[in-house]
């Protein structure tokens, strides 16, 4: 006979603050909501200044054509960078082509390979993402305290393995293709 009381705690920690019991499911979601709390109100705002074709994946690959430096990038460096492959790497290169936020180009060093550079629209939407994201960050910090997401930013730093900070693979372990 199963003790359904004890069945309900088997996902449980407890909160030695409070001495509250807290499902273990929990944190992996408050964690997920806070991401998509920001990026949701991020592209709000960029749409608002000017920006309503980026999405959220675009933003990730815009990241992965500047950390190529002024050469650019090319699809292969993307997908690594975002931890996806080359083809779905290409289809979100294409996307950022056909809205006009990079263009490709000659590879100086490799005629058969093109490069992905950004063009003034993707740095526009690299610089405003980054005031906005300051900005966000100093709501948080007001709501929360200084301290408090100093803490949080530090304990996730601990935790979160550097290597996987930037990777956009979530389709591969949510299921998807």
């Amino acid at each position: 006979m199963v003790d359904h009381a004890e069945a309900r705690n088997v996902n449980q920690v407890v909160d030695n603050r409070k001495g509250e019991s807290v499902p273990g499911f929990e944190l992996p979601l408050l964690l997920f909501a806070g991401f998509r709390t920001l990026i949701d109100r991020l592209h709000a705002e960029l749409a608002r200044q000017g920006h309503p074709d980026l999405r959220p994946a675009h933003g990730f690959a815009l990241q992965a054509v500047a950390a190529g430096g002024p050469r650019g990038a090319t699809a292969s460096d993307i997908g690594r960078h975002l931890g996806v492959s080359k083809q779905a790497a290409g289809k979100t290169v294409d996307r950022i082509l056909a809205v006009g936020y990079a263009e490709r180009a000659d590879d100086p060093a490799d005629a058969r390979r093109k490069l992905v550079r950004l063009t003034p629209h993707g740095l526009d939407a690299l610089a405003r993402s980054a005031a906005i994201f300051d900005d966000l960050r100093a709501e948080w910090t007001k709501t929360l305290g200084a301290d408090r997401v100093r803490d949080m930013e530090t304990a996730l730093r601990q935790v979160v393995p550097p290597e996987t900070t930037y990777r956009l693979d979530a389709t591969s372990w949510l299921g998807g293709a």
